[in-house]
């Protein structure tokens, strides 16, 4: 089985300056240790909400807040656990296949997510008890 480095932040290029604004940049395989296969972002998330729930059997990716807070939980099956608040679009949390994460946002959160594969159902682990017994 391939080995996923475990769940972390991945800081992007902040380019430019407070009189003009700044850009950051993502390329596959540099910041982002995957090729990019799918794009989504949410928004308007009550803060009492706590999405995601869940983990994917091989699907990496990266959490970006290009606006707002979100607090990202991770939990691999060998129960080690990372908590990673994002406040600040050119900081990202990369997330492996296999670890159960969980997103609490500001109300004025934007979440972009970019995904190593398109979307699949069969790819979702929703249970945390089959998350749990997978080792």
């Amino acid at each position: 089985m391939k080995e996923y480095p475990r769940p972390h932040i991945i800081e992007f290029p902040k380019l430019g300056e407070p009189t003009i604004g700044y850009i950051s940049v993502s390329e596959n395989y540099r910041q982002v240790p995957f090729e990019i296969k799918r794009i989504f972002w949410t928004y308007f998330t009550p803060e009492s909400i706590v999405r995601g729930r869940h983990a994917h059997y091989v699907t990496e990716q990266v959490l970006v807040a290009v606006a707002g807070r979100i607090i990202v939980n991770t939990e691999l099956a060998n129960g080690e656990l990372d908590a990673f608040i994002i406040d600040s679009p050119n900081k990202g949390v990369y997330v492996p296949p296999n670890a159960w994460h969980t997103m609490q946002y500001s109300h004025t959160a934007v979440q972009l997510v970019l995904a190593s594969t398109e979307y699949n159902e069969k790819d979702y682990i929703r249970s945390f008890e089959e998350f749990k017994n997978r080792k």
